[in-house]
């Protein structure tokens, strides 16, 4: 094989190893975050409570 073939057959594996990394990243991490709801405070103690937390 000459120079050049070798080359454009090892970026050819490179590419779509590269793109297949990226393919496993994107279905292994999710898209979008779970928000979490916390209560209303009914009480002044509730309130000061959740205002320190945030």
């Amino acid at each position: 094989m000459n120079n050049f073939k070798l080359k454009l057959i090892l970026t050819i594996l490179s590419s779509i190893i590269f793109s297949f990394i990226f393919i496993l990243l994107a279905l292994a991490l999710p898209a979008t975050s779970e928000k979490t709801f916390t209560k209303k405070p009914t009480g002044l103690l509730e309130a000061v409570s959740q205002s320190i937390k945030e």
